[in-house]
């Protein structure tokens, strides 16, 4: 079997003899009359008239017959089977030299007219055929792909390219995103833009990525959420915004984690996390509705069913039927023994509120199928969220869980300046503890409250997510096209 090197060779070798023939193997025109996926509709009538039509796309197969070559063609809208023969009115050179030069992968321009061929496929027989892209290595093998997984990953563009599931996969993506800002847009809400480089990071518990910017001579911090900007304009007097962004966490990766990851957040004025939990659902309902057709869906060998109401669980109840009972009474030090006999990983800085996350991921999510609303989190878990007015030792917020993944958190906006200040003042003995995720005082942010925000409800989804579940992908890898990678 022929080397990568030694099949690369052979096409440098078509490729001089492109060039030597007057040929141009990489012209910018294209003159396409139609895409392939109108051929496809529009067949019956273009068979009938027998116009002239032209095609453009990449060579997925080949196949030689005697005087007869065949090959499918790619655009990207669909696939089309061509056929090159001799016989009058196709020059012999011109079957000759696509004999000799070209390769699946290369990119072709072909005229002619369609027909049906006796098995029934719809065909169009080539009358002239121009190189436009004449390709260096071959493609993975059509059949098999590319196996390995860190490949894939590495080689998206391959994957995605032989892989019609691939493909589709982030065809959804896509959809997911467009339905989101439709909903959002239709509701009133104004989209708009915040810095990726912050002077300060804040808006959740996540390690920063860290930069240096020259001029200025100040170091910067890739964001980690959008929401202390997002909430400056609720300040500044805009009701309803949002903004689908790309956030950068400095943490470890694994299956529903990327250091890089998609987040919408909208913020609305006059709102709290009740109005918000309803609109979450309707959000949700309905972009399942448009990608399915249905309001159930497979994933992960579950069936989600969201006919329903959504399920609405207390996160203390949730954990006391895992068997912590009376986590109030338990100090830090007897309930992270507590989880340590449960095989979950605590550490010495930890906060009591960080063991209770980490019992909840380890023993409570993962049996959360339905789709569920987590409700009263204690509030030194969630320091930018309001506290309850009739027990403030918990937040009103909520979580969204659907097969075992934590998709949505939302809160009522803390908006008292005076207990901010106290709960990043919580956050900074936290994280000079030890505790690295801790969020940081902003007092830039403060000082933005204390002119005064509105009451208001905030929302975050995670995109990469979302699609996971929707698209039954167990890895946050596959929805991403691009995911960060450990070089080779």
């Amino acid at each position: 079997m022929a080397t990568l090197e030694e099949l690369r060779d052979a096409r440098l070798k078509k490729l001089e003899l492109l060039k030597s023939k007057g040929v141009d193997p990489y012209p910018a025109d294209t003159h396409p009359t139609h895409t392939l996926a109108e051929v496809v509709v529009g067949f019956a009538n273009l068979e009938t008239s027998k116009t002239p039509i032209a095609l453009v796309g990449r060579l997925m197969s080949l196949r030689s017959q005697g005087g007869l070559i065949f090959f499918d063609l790619f655009d990207g809208t669909g696939k089309f089977q061509a056929l090159i023969m001799k016989k009058e009115g196709a020059s012999e050179d011109m079957v000759a030299l696509f004999d000799q030069t070209v390769d699946i992968g290369d990119f072709v321009e072909v005229k002619g007219t369609v027909f049906v061929t006796k098995r029934g496929q719809q065909t169009i027989e080539v009358t002239n055929w121009r190189m436009l892209v004449k390709s260096l290595r071959p493609l993975p093998e059509k059949w098999s792909g590319l196996q390995d997984v860190e490949e894939r990953f590495r080689r998206r563009y391959l994957d995605a390219l032989m892989s019609d599931e691939v493909r589709e996969r982030f065809v959804t993506r896509s959809r997911v995103i467009t339905l989101i800002r439709k909903m959002l847009d239709e509701r009133g809400y104004l989209e708009v833009e915040t810095p990726a480089l912050q002077p300060l990071y804040g808006g959740a518990s996540a390690e920063p990525f860290v930069t240096h910017h020259n001029a200025l001579d100040i170091d910067l911090y890739l964001r980690i959420s959008d929401e202390l900007y997002l909430k400056r304009m609720l300040v500044a007097g805009f009701p309803k915004v949002y903004e689908i962004a790309r956030d950068f966490r400095n943490e470890g990766i694994d299956m529903t984690h990327n250091p890089e990851f998609t987040m919408v957040e909208w913020y609305e004025a006059f709102s709290d996390h009740k109005k918000q939990m309803v609109f979450v659902e309707t959000m949700i309902k309905g972009i399942v509705k448009e990608i399915f057709g249905a309001d159930t869906f497979p994933a992960y060998d579950n069936e989600i069913n969201l006919a329903s109401p959504f399920i609405v669980s207390s996160y203390f109840d949730l954990l006391k039927g895992v068997g912590v009972s009376d986590s109030a009474s338990m100090s830090v030090e007897e309930l992270g023994a507590w989880a340590k006999e449960k095989g979950i990983e605590v550490t010495t800085v930890d906060s009591k509120a960080k063991v209770l996350d980490n019992i909840y991921k380890k023993l409570v999510r993962p049996s959360l199928i339905q789709p569920t609303f987590i409700v009263d989190y204690p509030a030194e878990y969630l320091p930018l969220a309001k506290k309850n007015k009739e027990n403030p030792a918990f937040v009103e917020a909520f979580q969204l869980v659907i097969a075992g993944v934590e998709l949505v958190k939302a809160f009522s906006e803390l908006n008292d300046p005076i207990d901010q200040r106290a709960r990043f003042e919580e956050q900074e003995k936290n994280k000079k503890g030890g505790e690295k995720d801790a969020q940081v005082m902003d007092v830039d942010f403060i000082e933005a409250l204390e002119y005064g925000m509105p009451p208001a409800g905030g929302v975050g989804i995670g995109i990469d997510r979302l699609v996971m579940v929707l698209t039954n992908t167990s890895n946050i890898k596959e929805v991403i096209f691009f995911p960060t990678m450990r070089p080779r």
